[in-house]
């Protein structure tokens, strides 16, 4: 059993020693008016544990199988302070580090620990964002409780401003200005290098029922006796923010590639990856990524199958480490589907010239790019095996090869190297609709975005989507492999626009809150299940539409359903298409 405080597993069994060592570790400070005085505190300090402990290993109400039959999944988003989707309730989890936001926000020689908490300001600041150009509705609104361990001084900027200030707690109310988006940045100003400000928590007020993880409240008499846990007490167990949860829990696999950080990965060994205790999981490409333990926990809390991707320099040792941890951690009626990187056949991607270059090298192919999709697909079978040898077979695993949609070239030379489709179960490719990358350029209003969408005389209309699908499909049936989706949906963007308002970006998200939008969805994913596709997992989760693209389901987590036709269209599908593939049940 691993229990999660303040950011440190305890790896425990018996439920009075885990009372012993929350108590122990725990650092919250409960923030009430009738705790001022220190015995009472504990008192009440310890209460609340032995009572959180009571519920969460005694009581806790099994996971409702809301996704049991749910033909579809859904990939997460990157860990970053501008995600709005807000997996956590700790907003500081997705800030941004504090050597990441220098010059702006860090200032001054400063040195840190292992976690990356500032340990001595060397006469500056230690900076960070937490929000970033988030829409005002996607957070609860009110006043928020920063807690941390140590001695020294927080300030706030943007739109978080302080109002009370005590030993390891300040309140902060965050608005958002006429804007309607939120900004919100900390500075650590003063610490004491011998007890210096660490485990920052940045938590909303209210709280959950503890019987009811997918829904909010507001106070404790929306609960029944003893129930309510407020997020500031209990963040720490709490962990991911309820509006996530319940959009979380229809779906049936969760791919964690974003949340984990894998596209332009630097990750090679065990020991340089996140963990539970890090200051943040957040930040750039290269460095942010959620540990393994939380994305375990999350699968097991929505009773959904995770999506591993592992890192594409990693080495046997870490694929391994990671393996292991999940046999030891997942509930025993989930799947682990394994994949390895992502994309690999895309040059744009690290991953991709990566494998290119060691294929190439290794004599693979005098092709390279060939070369690139061999080592890709003798890696995956090395890992494949790996998870197997933890597994003790290959029973309760899903073992994926993916590949390029619209090229069967990419999609024979992984499936058939050294016979690699014997020892993978499914080959998934990302089919998205939107026209083509050039013609995209000439829309002029909201007719010419689906016109282009569904004309057929264009490459990634619809129904030329649906042909690669059917050439995919046929492919898998030649290989004895299931066809999936890894990505899919709506593709509408225009990467070389510089600004969000600039030309065609407004008519691109005017297309994806257009009713219509959930028409052309459902002709699309009743036309995958037509040609005879399997899971299908969109992409992506709730999301702000920006210059990089409208990939959200919604724009962010707490959208009215009624306003967002994608996301009408997955449930709508998902009710009158219970999956229909052996096994899916």
């Amino acid at each position: 059993m691993a229990v999660y405080y303040t950011g440190k597993q305890i790896e425990v069994l018996p439920k009075l020693w885990a009372i012993y060592s929350l108590l122990r570790e725990a650092s919250v400070q409960v923030i009430t008016e009738n705790m001022k005085d220190k015995a009472v505190m504990w008192k009440k300090l310890f209460q609340g544990v032995v009572v959180a402990s009571m519920v969460w290993f005694v009581s806790q109400p099994a996971i409702a199988q809301y996704n049991a039959n749910a033909p579809l999944g859904t990939n997460t988003n990157e860990a970053t302070e501008g995600d709005a989707s807000v997996p956590f309730v700790d907003l500081f989890r997705t800030a941004l580090p504090f050597e990441e936001a220098r010059p702006w926000l860090t200032k001054g020689n400063i040195s840190y620990d292992a976690d990356g908490w500032p340990r001595d300001l060397g006469g500056g600041q230690a900076g960070s964002r937490f929000l970033v150009n988030m829409p005002a509705a996607a957070i609860q609104p009110g006043v928020y409780t920063v807690l941390y361990d140590g001695e020294g001084e927080i300030r706030y900027g943007n739109d978080a401003a302080l109002v009370e200030h005590g030993q390891g707690w300040d309140t902060v109310k965050i608005e958002a200005g006429a804007d309607g988006m939120l900004n919100a940045t900390l500075y650590i100003v003063k610490t004491n290098p011998s007890n210096y400000v660490r485990n920052i928590r940045v938590l909303p007020p209210g709280g959950i029922c503890a019987s009811n993880i997918f829904k909010r409240v507001a106070e404790a008499k929306e609960c029944s006796s003893n129930d309510y846990r407020s997020f500031a007490e209990y963040s720490g167990r709490i962990i991911f923010n309820p509006d996530y949860l319940n959009f979380m829990k229809d779906f049936k696999v969760i791919r964690f590639m974003n949340m984990a950080g894998i596209t332009q990965s630097q990750v090679r060994s065990w020991g340089q990856r996140n963990t539970p205790s890090k200051a943040t999981w957040g930040g750039h490409e290269g460095t942010r990524g959620v540990p393994v333990e939380i994305m375990v926990e999350l699968a097991n809390r929505l009773g959904a199958h995770p999506w591993f991707a592992m890192p594409h320099e990693a080495d046997d040792d870490y694929v391994t480490q990671f393996a292991s941890y999940v046999k030891q951690n997942l509930n025993s009626n989930l799947k682990p589907h394994i994949e390895y990187s992502n994309e690999t056949w895309n040059n744009l991607f690290l991953q991709g010239n990566y494998v290119r270059q060691v294929g190439y090298k290794m004599g693979l192919d005098p092709n390279m790019n060939r070369a690139g999709y061999r080592y890709y697909s003798e890696r995956s079978v090395e890992i494949f095996k790996i998870w197997e040898q933890v597994f003790g077979g290959n029973q309760r695993l899903v073992r994926i090869l993916s590949g390029w949609t619209i090229n069967k070239d990419v999609t024979e030379t992984v499936l058939g190297h050294k016979d690699a489709y014997k020892s993978a179960d499914a080959f998934a490719i990302g089919p998205y609709f939107f026209g083509g990358h050039e013609e995209i350029r000439s829309v002029r209003n909201l007719e010419d975005v689906f016109r282009l969408l569904t004309d057929d005389q264009y490459r990634y209309s619809i129904n030329a989507v649906l042909g690669y699908i059917k050439m995919q499909k046929e492919l898998a049936d030649k290989y004895n492999v299931d066809l999936i989706a890894y990505e899919g949906g709506q593709g509408l963007v225009d990467f070389k626009t510089r600004s969000d308002n600039e030309h065609p970006n407004p008519l691109l998200y005017q297309a994806n809150r257009d009713p219509r939008m959930k028409g052309l969805y459902l002709q699309f994913l009743n036309g995958w299940k037509n040609e005879g596709g399997k899971l299908f997992m969109h992409y992506s989760s709730p999301r702000s539409y920006q210059k990089y693209g409208t990939w959200g389901t919604k724009e962010y987590i707490t959208q009215p359903t009624e306003q967002a036709p994608k996301y009408q269209a997955l449930l709508e599908f998902m009710r009158a298409n219970p999956c229909w593939w052996d096994g899916c049940r």
